[in-house]
């Protein structure tokens, strides 16, 4: 029995499953996870000190890669002064001024501590400035653990092969409508029989919680054209992908610009944090200006503050450019690989994020997405992790590419990618 075979018994005592997050568990590919010792660059070491290529980067913010020195010297000056103060700091100024210079909608922004925190907030928000109901979200967009996203949310949930979750109350999901991506007659039919009671449609701009299912031509331009046609707000999830597919995010990238924005993952340098933001009118109801309340204890934590502000600083034109060449690389080679062994996939991806698919169609919603291989996927992902290569442990995720991944890196990966499958 490894190391981390043994942590994980001991974590099952006293951790729900022995993880902190469910998709960890390795429910959905079989085994035990590996507990991670240290990372540096694109390379996770485990307990038992075998190092892997990681595919994870925490589920996205290590666009740098681990344990970049200048984000570790930023979190180490910051901790230096104090951990928390539970009082303002200029860091979140200034993270907030570069956020808000470099987001097309983002005019004003409250930082929070999750992803979750960011995306309940917004909803609350978008309800007050409209005052109304009903959320309209899509099948398989996961938009954090509030009651009200649980109704056919992807991720961990589609892992775990759960429709909703209980402890959700009927009346919390009452105001919830959930479509599949990427249809806009959905979509319209809601609006049609209750548009005057829709506060906001949310959306990831670029799913990644069902795999990565970029948006068909049109479709985030007709949720604009619908949101305005009926007076309802337009909120892009982007804490996926704000600031991994574009400098600007999916927002800049596909030239929409939503009422609100949710941010996370790089905006913290892999440190705990979430952020929403608007216009200035908007944002002028959040309390203390308005009366629509949310507070908390380490929002604006220095901490995570320096870390989101290093490597926002560091995210020049160059890092996008390396990113989407080695992105396009894996990708090509992937597909070369599994070519190359006989086996039909589809490899889908927008700048630094990408998924694999055991498919022969392209994958454009939540159904298309649970219909691929994931047995298939289970044994890909066994035979890498096998073979030093660590992917997210469920076909339901997002790869991520880091600025770390270097050509001699996605070489190796996509050798070991074409071993593995030959011999499936």
């Amino acid at each position: 029995m490894t190391i981390s075979d043994k942590l994980f018994e001991r974590a099952k005592e006293v951790l729900p499953g022995g993880v902190n997050s469910p998709v960890r568990a390795f429910r959905s590919v079989g085994g035990s996870p590996r507990f991670i010792a240290r990372a540096k660059g694109c390379t996770l070491t485990d307990v038992d000190g075998n190092s892997y290529i990681d595919y994870i980067g925490s589920w996205g913010p290590m666009i740098l890669g681990h344990a970049h020195l200048e984000v570790i010297q930023a979190v180490q000056r910051a901790a230096m002064l104090g951990t928390s103060y539970g009082a303002p700091c200029p860091a979140e100024v200034q993270l907030a001024e570069l956020i808000v210079e470099r987001m097309p909608s983002v005019e004003k922004i409250r930082f929070v501590n999750s992803g979750s925190e960011a995306t309940m907030s917004a909803i609350r928000l978008a309800r007050a400035a409209t005052g109304r109901n009903v959320i309209l979200k899509f099948n398989g967009c996961y938009h954090g653990h509030a009651d009200y996203f649980l109704i056919q949310a992807g991720s961990g949930v589609a892992t775990l092969g759960l429709p909703d979750s209980p402890g959700v109350t009927e009346g919390s999901a009452r105001d919830t409508r959930s479509v599949e991506y990427n249809s806009l007659d959905e979509v319209k039919a809601v609006f049609d029989a209750e548009g005057a009671n829709v506060a906001a449609v949310i959306v990831e701009p670029v799913a990644g919680n069902m795999g990565v299912v970029p948006p068909e031509d049109g479709f985030l331009m007709g949720l604009r054209k619908l949101c305005d046609k009926h007076e309802a707000l337009l909120i892009f999830d982007e804490v996926m992908t704000g600031f991994r597919v574009d400098a600007g995010g999916a927002q800049q990238l596909y030239g929409i610009k939503p009422d609100m924005t949710t941010l996370g993952k790089i905006i913290g340098g892999g440190l705990p944090v979430g952020a929403y933001g608007g216009s200035d009118e908007l944002m002028k109801m959040i309390a203390p200006e308005g009366n629509v309340y949310q507070a908390g204890t380490l929002s604006g934590n220095p901490l995570a503050m320096a870390a989101g502000l290093k490597t926002l600083q560091l995210l020049e034109d160059y890092i996008y450019q390396n990113l989407e060449e080695s992105s396009a690389k894996l990708t090509a080679g992937l597909k070369s690989a599994a070519e190359s062994a006989g086996i039909q996939v589809v490899v889908q991806r927008v700048g630094s994020m990408l998924t694999l698919f055991f498919t022969d169609r392209p994958v454009r919603n939540m159904q298309d997405a649970k219909a691929s291989d994931h047995k298939r996927f289970a044994h890909l992902f066994n035979g890498m992790i096998d073979e030093g290569v660590h992917l997210p442990p469920s076909g339901y995720e997002a790869w991520f590419i880091s600025a770390a991944h270097d050509e001699g890196t996605i070489e190796k990966t996509v050798e070991t990618a074409e071993k593995v499958l030959k011999g499936m």
